[in-house]
């Protein structure tokens, strides 16, 4: 009895810790083109913890759904900054802007 009562404890256990929910949040991002939306797009997805990525050319917010177990909000943030564009309040340092080509270094850098 004990032994099926701790299976039973164990299954219960790795089915909480395997079904966590995922978290979507929406950055805003100063974007451009279509081209900065496929740099920015092929970066996150790739990313260990996100599920999906997407910029949205019109409004250049990106719609990221992740594991908050894996990556937290403040990392994908920077990730964004590290290709080279402000993510909300996290601005891009000017030599990542710079990598950039011309047509995608957002306008004041």
């Amino acid at each position: 009895m004990k032994t099926m009562i701790l299976s039973l404890f164990f299954v219960l256990m790795s089915t909480v810790s395997f079904g966590q929910k995922m978290m979507t949040s929406e950055i805003q991002t100063n974007a451009q083109c279509g081209d900065c939306k496929e740099r920015i797009e092929g970066k996150l997805n790739y990313i260990k913890g996100i599920k999906f990525a997407e910029l949205n050319d019109e409004t250049k917010i990106v719609t990221v759904k992740y594991d908050p177990n894996k990556i937290d909000l403040v990392t994908i943030k920077q990730s964004i900054a590290k290709i080279g564009y402000d993510a909300d309040e996290v601005k891009a340092a000017k030599e990542d802007v710079e990598k950039l080509p011309k047509c995608c270094q957002p306008k004041g850098h």
